[in-house]
């Protein structure tokens, strides 16, 4: 269960320090949700920088975003090993919260990546402080000094922790970059699938050792463990369908900075369905139905480099 949670709060637009803040925000919050895969912690983080940034003497501050970066990563590594504490009592399997996104993010591939539901997946594998540096260097391009700064460590610690999270990364990302059209091509064949009640055509769809993960968070049902396997996870998806109260309907968007769907039960979101795909199989299904994660899906959240 997350904790409640506000945006960061902006008392005067005139203000410089709240002028600074505004421009970086959207970074800010990137930052932060990357480093948790939770957007309410995200949020909360973001406003614990805010009161620690309205007190800094910004006579003394070089660079704004550099700063703000530096109270961000140390605000979310606090939160990170609190959530971590949370994820060890979480009914079922976790997974990050997924957020509407507006298609130009899907434009910028490494951004798009980055954010993705199986990258965060893969960034779970990392501890705290090697998930911040390779969020700090990877995807938002810091330097070793600056990283060092925000990390608490020294510059060639960063380096060798660095070198560390980018082997353990890259042994688990997708095998081959996934171009927009790849990801929305499978999204629109899954869909129609699932409309048709295609079983071969959705196992078609999969790989071999696909893997289907469900979070309901313990308020909505859904698979506890993984499910693997062409076979078992199109029968699964083929014999939930008729399970659900009415007709649902799917709407393709772009959830994380991939295609994606969302899914409605007489007009209400009931989940979201998010994939992994390496070598134009679908490796990975991912469903989330837990409502305290889905409060944001019905309106874009911005996320930048």
């Amino acid at each position: 269960m997350s904790e409640p949670h506000t945006d960061a709060p902006l008392p005067d637009p005139a203000d410089p320090a709240t002028e600074a803040f505004v421009v970086h925000r959207n970074l800010l919050f990137t930052v932060a949700y990357e480093m948790l895969g939770s957007a309410a912690d995200a949020e909360d983080v973001l406003q614990e920088t805010w009161l620690r940034w309205a007190e800094v003497d910004l006579a003394a501050v070089r660079e704004p975003r550099a700063y703000l970066v530096r109270i961000v990563t140390r605000q979310a590594l606090m939160r990170l090993r609190t959530l971590r504490r949370r994820k060890e009592s979480y009914v079922g399997t976790w997974l990050p919260e997924p957020l509407l996104t507006s298609p130009d993010v899907a434009e910028d591939v490494e951004l798009a990546e980055s954010v993705s539901m199986a990258m965060l997946l893969v960034l779970e594998t990392l501890g705290p402080t090697e998930r911040a540096v390779f969020v700090l260097r990877e995807v938002f391009d810091l330097g070793y000094d600056e990283i060092a700064e925000a990390v608490g460590k020294s510059r060639e610690a960063v380096r060798q922790i660095a070198h560390r999270a980018r082997a353990h990364v890259a042994a688990r990302r997708p095998r081959t970059p996934v171009s927009p059209a790849e990801s929305q091509a499978a999204i629109d064949a899954f869909r129609r699938t699932l409309e048709t009640g295609d079983l071969q055509g959705l196992v078609d769809l999969l790989a071999p050792d696909v893997v289907l993960l469900g979070d309901g968070g313990g308020v909505r049902q859904a698979v506890v463990r993984p499910i693997v396997g062409a076979r078992k996870v199109a029968r699964l998806l083929e014999a939930g369908l008729p399970r659900l109260e009415g007709a649902p309907s799917f709407e393709p968007v772009q959830v994380n900075g991939r295609p994606a769907l969302i899914v409605r039960i007489d007009g209400e979101i009931d989940n979201v369905v998010a994939m992994r795909i390496d070598d134009g199989l679908v490796t990975g299904l991912y469903i989330v139905r837990n409502p305290e994660k889905l409060s944001r899906i019905g309106r874009e959240t911005p996320v930048t480099r």
